[in-house]
């Protein structure tokens, strides 16, 4: 089949995710399952796709030639980001995604509309939010499964797969502990974005392209040292658009990191300053105004926690292009490509990077 030849776009995958989606609807029970299995299509409409792009992108750099299972596991890596959202939104109780309601938020206004109260409607938003993401994380895992690939390269590929839900888990859990507690360091706060981001948006699509492109295993080690500088920059990036950006841009509510109390590196840093003792009054303020949100905003900049995160960036993007500099040289240059689409190196940080075509490759989603 036809693949990418760079990341510019979503790639010429889609036949897993499609398989995947046309046999969940085929076998639906009643109703309610179908809307399950709508909704959970509607979740994979629409994204920037670039986790995908990233993996053909790379593999075609390193000389593979199995190219339907590389579209395959690209699908299953969307397949898996898609579960990941999805119980992502429903962690931090958000009913929107992308300007339209989640699964969550379907299923939350269905059981509003048969006269449930908000509670009992919030809690079956939940439920099908979790039974959702668990359909698209079984989807992931057998899609990997049957992709066609030799047998052991099957095998290397679920093991990098266990080893991101391990961490993927790990990272998520101490990201919500760390907006309880408020005691998390900066290191802590980097190790999360490594966790709960690097390893599946970033090291995985990477890792993966080298195991089914058959590169020695120093080519794989260090397109896991690449991506964990690419994704931890990334998410730290994410961070800033989600308090800094707007809303047409992130597709976020731009209160939402302040109302949640998020423990991102901006806040870290903060919590350090002589700034802190007015700032804290709005970061996870659950009644925070678009006023109070303007003022926080001014504090994180004028205590240096802005460009202290924006500095990261930079050292994190220049981290990953150094560690990609010992690469065979189509893979570097396809690297070098790819940091440019996805952390593009600007004055201006907080302003999404954009594929030629306009589309922003900016965020989680």
């Amino acid at each position: 089949m036809t693949t990418t030849t760079a990341p510019t776009g979503p790639p010429d995958t889609g036949l897993g995710l499609e398989r995947f989606l046309m046999d969940g609807q085929d076998r639906v029970v009643d109703e309610h399952d179908q809307v399950l299995w709508q909704a959970l299509r509607a979740q994979t409409e629409g994204g920037k796709r670039f986790r995908p792009a990233l993996l053909i992108r790379l593999h075609d750099a390193l000389g593979g030639y199995d190219h339907r299972a590389a579209a395959a596991v690209a699908d299953a890596i969307e397949l898996l980001h898609t579960a990941f959202v999805i119980h992502d939104d429903v962690i931090d109780a958000d009913e929107v995604r992308r300007g339209r309601p989640n699964v969550g938020g379907i299923f939350s206004a269905r059981a509003r509309a048969a006269g449930a109260g908000s509670d009992r409607a919030r809690r079956y938003g939940e439920t099908a939010g979790i039974l959702a993401g668990d359909l698209a994380l079984a989807g992931a895992v057998r899609t990997v499964a049957l992709c066609g690939a030799r047998p052991d390269v099957v095998v290397r590929l679920l093991d990098l797969l266990e080893e991101v839900l391990h961490r993927s888990a790990a990272g998520e859990l101490a990201d919500v502990r760390a907006s309880l507690t408020a005691d998390a360091s900066l290191a802590d706060t980097l190790d999360i974005a490594e966790w709960k981001t690097a390893a599946y948006s970033f090291e995985l699509p990477l890792q993966a392209a080298a195991v089914l492109a058959d590169a020695p295993d120093e080519v794989v080690a260090a397109l896991g040292a690449v991506g964990r500088s690419m994704g931890v920059a990334f998410q730290l990036q994410d961070d800033l658009d989600g308090t800094f950006g707007r809303a047409r841009q992130t597709g976020k509510d731009p209160l939402g990191d302040l109302r949640e109390g998020k423990g991102t590196a901006l806040v870290t840093i903060a919590r350090s300053t002589r700034s802190w003792a007015e700032l804290s009054r709005y970061v996870g303020d659950s009644a925070l105004t678009a006023e109070g949100a303007e003022r926080a905003r001014e504090l994180l900049v004028a205590c240096g926690a802005r460009r202290a995160v924006e500095a990261l960036v930079q050292d994190l993007r220049d981290a990953a292009l150094t560690a990609a500099a010992g690469l065979p040289v189509p893979a570097r240059a396809a690297l070098q490509e790819m940091v440019a689409l996805t952390l593009p190196g600007t004055a201006e940080p907080s302003t999404p990077g954009r594929t030629p075509d306009g589309e922003t490759v900016r965020g989680a989603a």
